[in-house]
């Protein structure tokens, strides 16, 4: 499992004007992109005594999140992920899910997860049957992305955050979402080892500061 540095920043429409002028001079647009953007619905999950929104809140140096996730509400591309936080470092680790998977594990049927061959699905089962780890919301965003070769970079601009509340409906379309409070644009830089000066300079802006944002714990602002 590689760690990644991240920025996060709080930003307005007016930065991310400033940046959508600035960043496709430097960099490309990732290819989940149509027209520009793309939506990313994520289904989140927590313990019955919210371990993971606690530790965030609370800071914990080292911690993780499971979530599902799939683009622009497409149902042939599905991952499994599970998001590391370690030292202000971070990691992801995936892997692929069909429809039926993850609207069975949506369901909370998770015995088949242990005989899928896949570790990180073992991983899901060992800690839903051990910490109690469930489906818990649903989190909409749209998503600006670009990428750079050196060093890895990858950045990002999330805007219009939306809560399920306590809905899981993954797949489903009646699956509807409301706006989580008054949430920021935010701005992500990720990167390897080292963050080209060009990049660095393309993202710098007035008074911004590096935050740490979370979707998660914003859409859990009505429980």
């Amino acid at each position: 499992m590689k760690f990644r540095h991240e920025w996060k920043h709080e930003i307005n429409f007016e930065d991310r004007l400033v940046l959508l002028a600035r960043l496709p001079a430097v960099m490309k647009r990732d290819s989940h992109s149509i027209g520009g953007e793309y939506m990313i619905r994520s289904l989140y999950f927590d313990t019955p005594g919210d371990k993971a929104l606690r530790e965030k809140i609370d800071g914990v140096n080292a911690r993780e999140k499971f979530r599902i996730r799939l683009y622009n509400g497409d149902p042939s591309f599905i991952v499994l992920e599970k998001k590391s936080k370690l030292n202000g470092l971070c990691a992801k680790e995936s892997c692929r899910l069909t429809e039926e998977e993850a609207q069975r594990i949506a369901d909370k049927d998770a015995d088949w997860l242990i005989s899928s061959g896949r570790p990180l699905c073992a991983e899901l089962y060992s800690k839903m049957k051990s910490q109690g780890l469930r489906p818990k919301t649903i989190v909409d965003y749209t998503r600006e992305a670009f990428v750079f070769p050196a060093g890895n970079v990858r950045v990002t601009i999330d805007r219009d955050v939306r809560t399920g509340v306590f809905r899981t409906g993954l797949l489903d379309p009646r699956t509807l979402t409301v706006p989580a409070g008054d949430s920021p644009v935010i701005l992500e830089v990720k990167w390897d080892d080292f963050l080209p000066d060009i990049i660095r300079d393309a993202v710098t802006l007035p008074d911004r500061r590096v935050c740490a944002f979370s979707k998660y714990q914003q859409c859990r602002i009505y429980g």
